[in-house]
């Protein structure tokens, strides 16, 4: 029997990318799902897809707390508690901060970090109560900053702060928090980066067919639940950038350098 089967696991952001492979997999394993994203006709071709399985999908947006409140509270009302929350849903940028908007990176953070701080309080209960877990979808970004990923990088830091704050608050009451780091995989976040002035760039600076597929992403974030891991790093260039930042700061300042700008214009 898996790990999974009768689990009742709600992740944000689960109708296309990495949320829709972990979905798919969580449906085979056995498990309840519940997911939210902003897209209804992705919504409902995945409710198409699988019938008669337990699976629950609403419409949210989760830069608003009433919205996320909703998911949670008609989760509880579908299967009657959460398990496990795996805060997914996430948005990306590719703009040099001395071009951007504020109003980018606010709406960056309102979608990376309170996007995960409203669903998990309203979680936060029925999920102590079941000994469960918190997931946060992080990335190498949470670690390093990254050129023309300001706002991102900045609401990736906050994420990781904050679960790291929880999860020592949670330690009696045995609730496992953790934080995964994908490598880069094939999915519409490049894509659907916002520009300088928050409208999607619509296009990937990298050849998507050579990335981490979302299936493979999928596995090893279950993985990692599973064995209740702490976080995860999941390529070896991210742990090796973290790593250099750590140990050798200047010299990674210059390796990032070179590999995002050229002639002080950003080329990835």
């Amino acid at each position: 029997m898996s790990f999974f089967s009768n689990k009742v696991v709600a992740i944000t952001g689960g109708s296309d990318g990495i949320g829709k492979a972990v979905v798919d997999s969580l449906l085979a394993q056995g498990a309840k799902v519940a997911t939210c994203a902003r897209n209804y006709d992705k919504l409902y071709n995945l409710q198409l897809q699988y019938p008669i399985q337990p699976l629950h999908t609403i419409t949210c947006d989760v830069s608003n707390e009433q919205d996320c409140k909703r998911f949670i509270e008609s989760t509880l009302k579908t299967f009657g508690r959460i398990d496990i929350l795996i805060n997914n849903a996430g948005v990306s940028m590719r703009a040099l901060f001395r071009d951007t908007e504020l109003e980018v990176l606010k709406k960056i953070m309102d979608i990376n970090f309170w996007g995960a701080v409203y669903c998990t309080k309203y979680a936060l209960e029925s999920i102590i109560q079941n000994k469960g877990t918190i997931v946060g979808i992080s990335s190498l970004a949470g670690y390093r900053g990254l050129p023309g990923r300001s706002g991102y990088s900045a609401s990736k830091f906050a994420l990781q702060g904050w679960l790291e704050a929880l999860r020592v608050e949670m330690m009696d009451e045995q609730v496992n928090i953790m934080w995964i780091c994908p490598d880069f995989t094939t999915s519409g976040i490049r894509s659907g980066a916002f520009g300088q002035t928050g409208k999607p760039i619509g296009e990937s600076p990298m050849d998507e067919e050579t990335l981490m597929t979302p299936n493979e992403c999928a596995s090893i974030i279950l993985k990692a639940i599973e064995k209740n891991k702490r976080n995860v790093i999941m390529s070896f260039t991210g742990k090796r950038t973290v790593f250099s930042t750590r140990f050798f700061p200047a010299w990674a300042d210059k390796m990032i350098h070179k590999t995002f700008l050229k002639e002080g214009k950003l080329i990835r």
